[in-house]
């Protein structure tokens, strides 16, 4: 699985429909299908590029109703699996970065984009469940890095409008670790 997708619906009903046409229009895999906060749904599917694509594609030109956003993450990095699980393997925390968004799905590809961008270990991603709807991610590394991860993830999400707030905490207590995962 090298590829995620994700349709956000306002509408419950509507999110189980998506869930139901992507996967009986492509060969992709399930990874969550759940309802967040406040109200909403998504659909969270992995597979090869071209079976994503066009499992979004036919959810969004077959519902006309409740899409809030989606995405495709082509060569998504393998750091956001075990996160989104979270079953991150973080002992200790140098530096502490936290994106926090008003989408799920912008935090992804915001989370994403981080790890992409520096020498980072991503800890969590938590989505929409008792956040109001909003998401966010932690990861740690050294202090550059993990402002130029921060920088580079928040540059995704605030290009969408839907940054809520960006951190980066050099040297934290080490019963924040204990806090997040």
């Amino acid at each position: 699985m090298n590829s995620l997708g994700l349709v956000e619906m306002t509408s419950i009903a509507a999110g189980m429909q998506a869930a139901d046409i992507m996967l009986k229009t492509s060969n992709v895999e399930l990874i969550l299908s759940r309802t967040i906060c406040s109200g909403k749904y998504m659909v969270l599917i992995g597979g090869e590029v071209a079976e994503v694509e066009t499992a979004v594609e036919n959810a969004v030109n077959q519902l006309s109703f409740g899409i809030i956003d989606t995405f495709v993450i082509p060569n998504v990095h393998k750091d956001i699996f075990p996160a989104l699980a979270g079953h991150s393997n973080v002992d200790m925390l140098e530096a502490l970065g936290i994106i926090e968004s008003f989408s799920v799905s912008s935090l992804i590809e915001g989370a994403d984009a981080a790890v992409k961008a520096a020498s980072v270990k991503l800890i969590e991603i938590r989505l929409a469940m008792a956040l109001g709807g909003k998401a966010f991610c932690t990861l740690t590394g050294e202090v550059a890095a993990v402002q130029s991860a921060v920088d580079a993830g928040a540059k995704v999400i605030a290009d969408r409008g839907l940054l809520v707030n960006k951190v980066v905490i050099p040297k934290p207590r080490k019963e924040l670790l204990s806090e997040m995962i």
